[in-house]
């Protein structure tokens, strides 16, 4: 598309994908170039600090609370080499064009280019929704103002979150464990996930049997001649059923009015059964019909990419990104539901192309959203373009993981554009009498569908995978009422009730969406925080929370419940919605949450508290740091109280008389077994630490163990579990386990050579000792500061003198292994201009420049790392600078000189005088280097 006669355009965007993607489209005249995301924010930490504001109080927040919330901005180090690129082609060029994401976030960006560029030609807002020519061209015809009420919403978003994260944070550090962090979102996505273990842990199982009969029918025509009935009520009483048990007794809730089958008691009433006839005695049918799904919004995406690609919320939206930006779907941060006119007609038209004409409904379907303080008025997620393409006609262009995101949502949004699923339900119930003249019904349920609709395109899943799909089929046989039956087999049932299942991610987005906190472009980094800062781990795709943030939680409930209540977080985002309306001024929500003004906006609870400064500083110490750190369990036969400690080493398990204060750990004992203390072992859930469990760890397994007796000294041998792993003991003595020795199936006879260690194996000719040891990077064999390796573990036991005076007398040898070929070749860096590849290091993955490397952070993968992300973190990791190397711990200075020593040294100094070795000096001192300042920690919100 021509710009205008003699006109230079500088359109700036964020990603070099995106910038490549949209120059593709623009014509001469149009220079596009990349700002790498976000070029300014608030400091992260005092280095950042520019000098002229050191010394303000409030520079460590990079907020002047005092004044207006006026933020303190400073340019990325990782941004500043692009900065300046951009700054000299805003110079060269006649206007610029924003063309930053569609989102508040976007909005930001734009506005920060625009205060870190100054440029002296018009600039303009370009906003699309999808990366296609039309959409590009449609943008630049039609520019915008930057929107002042949504950069508002959401700088005071970012001043609300480090003012959160800067105040309570630093409160953890004080009272759990230093360099913890605490958020507006991910606390309270951190306190779901503790509350829902919780109740794990309060669950107790019960067990309740009914009776599954398999019926068949006389003269069966069309359809099955068996089916399956379940037994469900016996003597017009409701026969008892999972949720008919309380889940924190195991007992059945009180007026529930229900038979509780026992074992006995199912396989007694299946004998007297038997052989009995059975009757139909209620058939109903109904019109089955289901709507198809509304096209994907973030949220509902990262679900089914979860349930069905297994793909984690950070995963689907890098594979997202990357699609967006090559121009294949519409821009992936939304929580609207619409579609576009022009896409419900390009979809309604592949859907007859496809399925053909029956499956497309006479009127077009509109969508309303149910998420709670939906915002955004944007599309939903669907393939880009006028004419969506298949996945076929794009699956050689995509990668595997970019090929399954673009088919779902391909497949989602043309389902939703199709026609009901239709059929028919049908409910019976049957009757026999026990040959003890006992009433027993009996139900079954089924399912016919006779036209799948949009089941042909797409089928939900479910976070419960023992759930039914909605398009399975259950037919039964034709049945009338009154109609004979023939029970062919009477099987008791034995079933258990379950615990709350734990959230997946994509369930606990669900949850999180429908509270109402949190944004579509929050959700991704939030998992990712909580897992980053230890608070939660993952088992499969279940995210368990660790016992640090049992404490991290129970401190804000105890102390500042209403920063992680769910009403007051979502009552947040709307008046920063409200804020982005136009409605309110951020200055008044700030200043009411943070000073508790109650003449602005903001919650009123937080108000009349005085605020979020005087809620943290005010009682500070009267919160008890052991007791944030002693999560109870419960009390032991013993009549001991069993609790988890939260301590530097990891969590462990104390357990104590009542009234008794337990003595303090000896030093670098914390977390391993001492006195009533054992380790937890780490990956263990908290809901896992059952009676039973905490007794195996106190007595016969991470605890302590006795293998036996030293038959040379008398004294004990113990098995243990300490802060580096499994070790055995005997009065002094101490030797960990080899790495091929397992706890469970170590013998004394093990542990007696394991004591053994270090081994002396004899001594040279010049009555040194020569000895065989254990160590850091294997077994070894060393005679006074000389080593070497032995070549496995086996030989510090059997290795003799004359062969480890071999080892010892032959050179030291360092062979160097073949350089291994880079893991996968990025390209070239569009910040550097050299070529990029990911290599398997010594700690993992890592992405390098050949000058600069940089290792791969959590979540990510070799396959996954895109180019842009590679050049991002090699660039942060050059602002940083090389790591500082540790000083070296000066030598003492001996305290006096043997006379020996001093006479040699006389002699010396004489000698030295008479032979006129006048040169010689005394080296000077080299100037200490001044210490480079420390970083300040921060909190991340």
């Amino acid at each position: 598309m021509p710009s205008n006669a003699g006109t230079t355009r500088l359109v700036i965007v964020e990603s070099p994908a995106k910038a490549k993607t949209i120059s593709g489209y623009l014509g001469p005249g149009y220079v596009v170039e990349a700002s790498f995301g976000h070029v300014r924010d608030l400091p992260r930490n005092a280095a950042d600090v520019p000098a002229k504001y050191k010394g303000e109080p409030w520079a460590r927040l990079g907020v002047d609370v005092d004044n207006g919330f006026h933020a303190l901005y400073v340019v990325s180090p990782d941004r500043k080499q692009q900065i300046s690129k951009l700054s000299k082609l805003a110079k060269e060029v006649d206007e610029i064009l924003l063309a930053t994401d569609e989102d508040r976030e976007g909005e930001a960006i734009a506005w920060h280019l625009v205060e870190t560029l100054k440029p002296k030609v018009p600039v303009k807002r370009m906003v699309f929704h999808e990366i296609t020519k039309p959409a590009i061209q449609a943008a630049v015809a039609n520019p915008r103002e930057i929107d002042r009420d949504l950069v508002d919403a959401q700088e005071a978003r970012r001043i609300l979150d480090r003012l959160y994260g800067y105040e309570v944070s630093p409160v953890l550090w004080k009272k759990v464990m230093p360099k913890l962090s605490a958020g507006r979102v991910q606390s309270v996505a951190t306190r779901i996930v503790v509350e829902r273990e919780r109740q794990r842990m309060a669950f107790r199982t019960a067990e309740y049997w009914d009776i599954l009969a398999t019926l068949a029918v006389q003269n069966a025509g069309e359809g099955p001649r068996t089916f399956n009935a379940t037994l469900i009520a016996l003597n017009g009483d409701r026969i008892a059923t999972g949720k008919d048990f309380e889940p924190t007794t195991g007992r059945v809730r009180p007026g529930a009015g229900v038979v509780h089958l026992d074992e006995s008691g199912a396989r007694g009433l299946a004998a007297r059964l038997d052989g009995r006839p059975f009757t139909v005695t209620r058939v109903e049918e109904k019109p089955y019909r289901r709507r198809p799904y509304a096209p994907f919004i973030t949220s509902t995406l990262q679900q089914e990419a979860a349930r069905k690609l297994r793909f984690s919320s950070q995963q689907t939206m890098r594979t997202a990104q990357r699609l967006y930006e090559n121009g294949y779907i519409t821009y992936m941060r939304t929580d609207s539901v619409n579609l576009s006119e022009t896409a419900i007609a390009a979809a309604r038209r592949q859907i007859v192309e496809l399925y053909g004409e029956r499956s497309v409904p006479p009127e077009p379907r509109r969508y309303t959203g149910k998420v709670k303080n939906a915002q955004e008025a944007h599309e939903a997620i669907r393939p880009a373009g006028d004419n969506f393409r298949t996945p076929g006609d794009v699956a050689k262009e995509l990668s595997a993981e970019e090929f399954k995101l673009y088919e779902l949502i391909w497949r989602r949004t043309i389902a939703s554009q199709m026609t009901d699923a239709v059929g028919s339900s049908v409910s019976v119930r049957i009757r026999a009498l026990s040959s003890t003249g006992e009433e027993v019904d009996f139900g079954a349920t089924g399912k016919t569908i006779t036209d799948p609709g949009f089941l042909r395109a797409y089928v939900e899943s479910s976070d419960d995978e023992n759930a039914e799909a909605e398009d399975a089929e259950r037919r039964l046989p034709t049945l009338v009422k009154d109609q004979p039956l023939t029970a062919e087999e009477l099987a008791a049932q034995g079933h258990h009730t379950q615990p709350p299942a734990r959230y997946t991610e994509a369930s606990l987005v669900k949850a999180l969406e429908e509270l109402g906190i949190g944004r579509p472009s929050t959700y991704a980094s939030i998992m990712q925080t909580i897992q980053d800062r230890g608070y939660v781990f993952k088992r499969g795709q279940a995210m368990i929370p660790s016992f640090l943030a049992f404490a991290v939680i129970g401190l804000m409930e105890r102390h500042y419940p209403r920063l992680i209540d769910y009403d007051f977080t979502a009552s947040m985002e709307n008046e920063l919605d409200e804020i982005a309306g136009g409605d309110h001024a951020a200055v008044d929500f700030l200043t009411s949450f943070y000073f508790g003004s109650t003449n602005g906006t903001g919650d009123q609870a937080i108000a009349h508290a005085g605020g979020l400064k005087k809620l943290v500083t005010e009682n500070l110490s009267e919160i008890d740091a052991r007791s944030v750190n002693s999560i109870p369990l419960f009390t032991d036969d013993e009549g001991r109280e069993v609790v988890v400690r939260v301590g530097r080493y990891g969590p462990y398990l104390e357990r104590r008389v009542p009234g008794e204060e337990a003595a303090p750990p000896a030093e670098g004992e914390e977390g391993g077994a001492h006195g009533d203390r054992a380790p937890i072992p780490e990956g263990l859930a908290p809901d896992e630490l059952t009676p039973e469990k905490v007794h195996e760890l106190f007595l016969g397994g991470g605890g302590e163990r006795k293998l036996g007796d030293d038959p040379a000294t008398g004294e004990p041998i113990l098995l243990k579990s300490g802060r580096f792993g499994p070790y055995v003991s005997s009065g002094e003595r101490r030797s960990s386990l080899l790495r091929s020795q397992s706890p469970d199936t170590l013998t004394l006879d093990q542990a007696l050579q394991l004591l053994s260690l270090p081994r002396l194996i004899g001594t040279d000719p010049e009555g040194n000792e020569v000895v065989a040891n254990n160590g850091r990077y294997g077994p070894y064999v060393k005679r006074g500061d000389e080593f070497r390796s032995l070549d496995s573990e086996e030989k510090m036991f059997t290795v003799t003198l004359d062969e480890a005076l071999a080892l010892l007398a032959a050179p030291k040898t360092r062979q160097r292994r073949a350089a291994a070929p880079p893991l996968r070749e990025l390209g070239v860096d569009p910040l550097t201009e050299k070529p990029l590849v990911i290599k398997d290091g010594r700690f993992g993955p890592y992405v390098t420049d050949g000058e600069t490397n940089a290792s791969l952070r959590r979540g990510q993968t070799p396959e996954a790392l895109t180019i842009e992300e590679a050049s991002e973190m090699l660039a942060e990791k050059r602002a940083k600078g090389p790591a500082p190397r540790k000083k070296a711990a000066a030598k003492k200075a001996p305290a006096k000189k043997t006379a020996a020593k001093s006479t040699a040294a006389k002699k010396t100094a004489a000698a030295t005088k008479s032979t006129g070795a006048r040169k010689a000096t005394t080296a000077k001192a080299a100037p200490a280097k001044k210490a480079a300042p420390r970083k300040a920690t921060t909190a991340t919100e």
